[in-house]
């Protein structure tokens, strides 16, 4: 049976038929094919800011344009852009928002993608924090998500995946010399 994008859609929310291929042909989480991919971690304060004895975050989850899930931005690498600009691209494309990006990884995780055709691959995502500074109701794909700020617990409740829940709820802003402001 050939998959299509109408049927990845009526998929929402399964992972068994990601899985089942994967059981037909596990060679392809041993053979070394983990795809590249870079996430953003969006985040704001919610009252007081970082000066406070107890800033309290919220973190940015968008839903996938397939099958409604809840993700954080990602994507795949760029040419001529460094990991931590490609999540900043994403984040804009994907959220309406940039901020201040941290030019090294915060995290990682891995998931099982379906591709356009059908096929599934596993992809490893170097995570890029972002304190967001501004959002627009305007930008690439608008409409084709759902955006939402909450607390890093309940971003955690709606990920799927184990590595990237774990993150979030641990996740606490990291402020250093690894930050880069990005314009625009």
């Amino acid at each position: 049976m050939k998959s299509s994008k109408k049927g990845a859609k009526s998929r929402a929310g399964s992972s068994s038929p990601l899985l089942k291929q994967l059981a037909e042909r596990p060679e392809k989480l041993f053979s070394g094919a983990f795809r590249q991919q870079y996430g953003a971690l969006c985040f704001r304060y919610r009252k007081g800011g970082p000066e406070t004895d107890h800033p309290e975050i919220e973190v940015l989850v968008v839903t996938t344009r397939d099958s409604g899930r809840w993700i954080i931005p990602k994507g795949w690498p760029m040419k001529k852009k460094k990991p931590h600009e490609a999540a900043a691209i994403e984040a804009w494309e994907e959220a309406g928002v940039r901020g201040t990006v941290r030019k090294q990884p915060v995290g990682r995780y891995t998931y099982l993608k379906e591709l356009d055709d059908g096929d599934v691959v596993p992809c490893i995502v170097d995570i890029f924090q972002i304190e967001v500074e501004a959002a627009q109701s305007q930008f690439r794909e608008v409409g084709q998500r759902v955006l939402d700020w909450v607390s890093p617990d309940e971003a955690a409740r709606r990920v799927r995946e184990l590595e990237l829940k774990s993150l979030l709820v641990d996740f606490r802003p990291r402020h250093d010399k690894g930050r880069r402001k990005k314009k625009g």
